[in-house]
């Protein structure tokens, strides 16, 4: 805001005596005098000024506030107090010549000297001026030191009855909200209101104000000061449209915004380039570009001159909307008329490239911004730094911060925290842990975000005592860990098995008032369960509950499967019960912990009955669940049952692991008895018709699994596990594959996939085994692969036929 724009302020009268507004001739001569003489190191200065107001008969208390006025440097002002006060002859100051040397004081922003000086006047019970004290409200406040400057302002109320002058109002007003001090603000813009002797509040002071309550997004509140000042000294003009209108933008509020747009031009105000700039920015932010087209050309149409913060922000928010293209369109129109991007243009689109892994596009740029005569800065190379190291290229990342410090940008907290969490990702955490020793070198302290991803990194390389040390290095330099440092080492002690130091971690947390969430809380329930201290864990779930956090489905399934591998059944149900009532949803973690409990208790019922529930919910079962279940009934020898489960997780897709294969083959490896089920089940039919036909039980067990993943289009899975176990030379195997690749539409390069050397009589019995399959399977794929089967014997029997008759010959 302009100084132009505050209000002329009427001198106020106070109780202290003041100088005369006319200086005779003589006191102006003595005080130039007697200024010179301090300021320029003159031999017996002391006797010099005795001698000279002795000559003029002037007594000192006379002339000494008009001294302390003209005198240029505080050191000589300090030097004339101390003399005064060691004079043999005694001369006490008044409040007027105190008042000035404080303003003299302030001038130089001594502040210890200005304590001393009131310590001084309180013992004499000499009081400051009206005007001084407006002017220690006003340094303290440009200084930040706003309690000091409240205190000043407090005492000249108290001593007056009225505020300090408007500039000193000002002053104070515009540092309470910088300090983020609203309320006190609020307080003090009354008070100004409320004084009716003088013009203690302008444009200013309500533009102030106005501008605080909209960053605060109080923007109703800052239009109502505007209302209620509207005709009682307040002058409506454009600058308090531009801070509501920016206000409502940046809340979010655009219609509003709009609103007031269109009522400042029926009030007869042109809008400005802030003007058109702040709804801009709005319509951008909702990605309304017809609107911002509409205005852009509005302003060309007035003669205004969009400037380049004005095309900044439409390209970032094309950018941020997908039209990247648009952007540069922009881009180029911008140079085209004159209008010069900086380096701010460029930044934008060079995050927008890397952002989209474009980093080659993103070089161009920094390339292009340099032609230009722009010099790259942080913005310009963070991004790029990010990239690299998203591309596991840490040479290039080191090479251009180098080359950023050797350009004279310093790198931020921001730019290292980039580079050290790129190198930890690739694994380099010697490397990053130099980058951070050489960052503390140059100046710039890490916080404790970049802690973070050291420890994680250390925790990660099962380097637990490197990351203890850096947790004491992060303790000595008095960065207070956050709750993601505490919730990464909590954790990497569990995970090594460290529970006593992830305990004393934890309880330090607490003590420290640390707002930790659930996953601290849910790490330390999984060393206490894993340890098997289930008491522990529980109380765990107690204490976060109390400290109104809410467990979820990871704190209660993780206690249910502590419970459950400690063989204890019934205390799995009853945290599983309480986990109901607390309205946490079991997940599938939670009600495989539960089956899996059944299952070794050997209640295979109980199991099933878990299962149905754990459908009806919604969850589906996975590989672990089926595998628990087909293991269980494996075990037991019930096989059908685990044949059937083993059907279900294909029919639902659900890719089986080794952990089922190995449950299935070791079941069926062993003699079992046929039964009415067997005629309906795939896998028991396919399996047994493979034992009838001569095949060991384990052979015949991992090719019905092949069979059955072909059949329910598991291709992938059924090559990996035919190779792996060497059986892709036997005939039913080689049907089932073939069959899988023409389900996938492959028959055509059937032989890309799989290679085939099955003799006359192998491949004769792989279609006799595709007919089986065509009792499970639609008829499309079947049909494929029966035609290959059979071009197969056809060759097969003319490469015979031409052996016989060369044979003959």
């Amino acid at each position: 805001m302009s100084k132009t724009l505050l209000s002329r302020i009427t001198p106020r009268h106070t109780h202290n005596s003041k100088s005369p507004s006319k200086i005779s001739p003589q006191i102006k001569k003595i005080v130039y005098e007697l200024c010179h003489i301090l300021t320029t190191q003159h031999p017996n200065w002391e006797q010099t000024i005795e001698t000279r107001l002795s000559q003029q008969n002037i007594v000192l208390s006379d002339v000494a506030h008009q001294v302390f006025d003209k005198i240029p440097d505080v050191e000589s002002g300090l030097k004339f107090l101390n003399w005064i006060t060691q004079r043999p002859y005694g001369c006490p100051l008044n409040g007027v010549a105190y008042s000035s040397l404080l303003k003299l004081l302030a001038k130089s922003k001594a502040f210890h000297e200005i304590d001393s000086v009131f310590i001084r006047m309180k013992c004499e019970n000499e009081l400051p001026t009206h005007d001084a004290l407006g002017v220690l409200v006003r340094v303290y406040s440009e200084c930040g030191l706003v309690d000091k400057a409240l205190e000043f302002y407090a005492l000249t109320v108290e001593t007056y009855n009225s505020v300090p002058n408007v500039f000193a109002c000002n002053s104070l007003l515009t540092g309470l909200v910088r300090n983020d001090r609203l309320e006190a603000a609020h307080q003090v813009y009354d008070e100004m209101l409320q004084r009716t002797d003088s013009v203690c509040a302008d444009n200013y002071s309500t533009c102030i104000m106005v501008s605080a309550f909209c960053k605060k997004g109080k923007v109703e509140e800052g239009r109502k000061l505007i209302v209620d000042r509207w005709g009682q000294g307040c002058i409506p003009n454009i600058v308090f449209y531009n801070i509501l209108i920016d206000g409502y933008c940046k809340k979010g509020d655009v219609k509003k915004a709009f609103l007031l747009f269109k009522e400042l031009k029926l009030k007869g105000f042109l809008p400005a380039v802030e003007t058109y700039g702040a709804m801009i920015n709005g319509f951008c932010k909702e990605g309304n570009f017809g609107l911002v087209d509409r205005l852009m050309n509005e302003m060309k149409s007035r003669g205004l001159v969009i400037n380049v913060q004005v095309y900044n922000t439409v390209i970032d928010a094309q950018c941020r909307h997908g039209y990247k293209t648009k952007a540069v369109e922009i881009l180029k129109n911008m140079i085209e008329i004159g209008c010069a991007p900086d380096i701010v243009t460029y930044n934008v689109l060079i995050y927008d490239s890397c952002r989209s892994g474009k980093v080659t596009e993103a070089e161009q740029l920094v390339e292009q911004a340099a032609r230009r005569g722009l010099r790259p800065n942080k913005l310009t190379y963070t991004p790029l730094l990010n990239a690299y190291c998203r591309q596991n290229d840490t040479n290039k990342a080191l090479d251009l911060f180098v080359t950023m410090v050797d350009n004279g940008e310093k790198p931020d907290l921001l730019t290292y925290n980039s580079l050290i969490h790129g190198i930890v990702t690739l694994g380099e955490i010697e490397t990053a842990i130099i980058i951070l020793e050489k960052m503390t070198e140059r100046g710039v302290f890490p916080d404790a975000g970049v802690y973070n991803i050291l420890i994680n990194g250390l925790c990660k390389k099962h380097k637990l005592p490197a990351a203890k040390k850096l947790l004491s290095k992060m303790l000595d330099r008095n960065i207070p860990p956050d709750k993601f440092v505490y919730a990464t080492l909590i954790d990497g002690f569990i995970r090594h098995q460290e529970l006593n130091e992830a305990k004393k971690l934890f309880e330090l947390a607490i003590q420290e008032g640390m707002n930790l969430d659930v996953v601290v809380y849910n790490a330390m329930i999984k060393g206490y369960s894993k340890n098997g201290n289930l008491e522990d864990a529980v109380s765990c779930v107690k204490k976060m509950i109390k400290a109104n956090i809410s467990p979820d489905e990871f704190s209660y399934s993780t206690i249910i499967d502590g419970y459950v591998k400690q063989h204890d059944l019934d205390g799995a149900l009853v945290i599983f019960n309480r986990m109901v009532k607390q309205n946490c949803k079991p997940n599938v973690v939670t009600y495989t912990s539960l089956i899996n409990g059944f299952c070794r208790k050997g209640d295979n019922l109980g199991a099933e009955k878990v299962l149905k529930e754990m459908k009806f919910h919604g969850v589906m079962p996975n590989v672990v669940t089926y595998s628990i279940l087909i293991g269980s009934y494996c075990k037991n020898g019930k096989l059908a049952k685990a044949a059937s489960f083993f059907e279900q997780m294909l029919t639902n897709k659900c890719q089986p692991n080794d952990v089922t294969f190995h449950h299935l083959v070791n079941g069926f490896s062993k003699s079992y008895e046929k039964d009415n089920e067997a005629k309906s089940l795939m896998f028991l039919d396919i399996n047994s018709r493979l034992i009838s036909d001569g095949r060991c039980t384990r052979v015949a067990a991992y090719s019905t699994i092949v069979v059955c993943l072909c059949l329910h289009g598991m291709l992938d899975i059924s090559l990996r596990l035919s190779e792996k176990m060497g059986i892709r030379g036997c005939p039913i195997v080689f049907a089932a594959l073939l069959y899988g690749i023409c389900l996938e539409g492959k028959a055509k390069e059937w032989n890309n996939v799989i290679s085939c050397s099955l003799n006359e009589t192998d491949l004769v019995v792989a279609v006799k085994y595709l007919s089986i399959f065509d009792r499970y399977v639609p008829q499309g794929a079947i049909s494929e692969a029966s035609l290959i089967l059979q071009r197969l014997i056809d060759n097969s029997k003319a490469k015979h036929h031409e052996v016989l008759l060369a044979r003959e010959e």
